[in-house]
């Protein structure tokens, strides 16, 4: 077994991606990961307290071990609430498909 693992640590942004490529010791956490890669100095918004983080799409504490190629990513918030967003086209379209039947009807 080797002493080091390769990790990635990602940040997508509206408009580009940072992937910094690093080499820890073996036994390293999600949280030294991202001090190591230097995105909480470059992007204040990053809250270690507050942010959300992950492992290949899955959430994961800041004291989760790290394991070599794993590659871990940092979650902007949403913008908007998903759920809301549904809800409100859900709307729109039965106010639409009332509108074209009445509109069917009336000729």
């Amino acid at each position: 077994m080797t002493d080091t693992i390769k990790i990635e640590v990602v940040y997508a942004l509206p408009t580009r991606q940072e992937v910094v490529p690093l080499t820890l010791p073996a036994g390293s956490t999600l949280q030294q990961a991202l001090e190591a890669s230097g995105l909480l100095a470059k992007y204040p918004e990053i809250d270690l307290a507050k942010g959300k983080f992950g492992i290949y799409s899955k959430l994961a504490k800041l004291d989760t071990l790290l394991r070599d190629r794993d590659r871990v990513e940092i979650y902007r918030p949403l913008i908007a609430d998903p759920k809301e967003v549904r809800k409100l086209r859900a709307a729109e379209g039965k106010v639409l498909k009332k509108g074209a039947g009445a509109t069917a009807g009336e000729e």
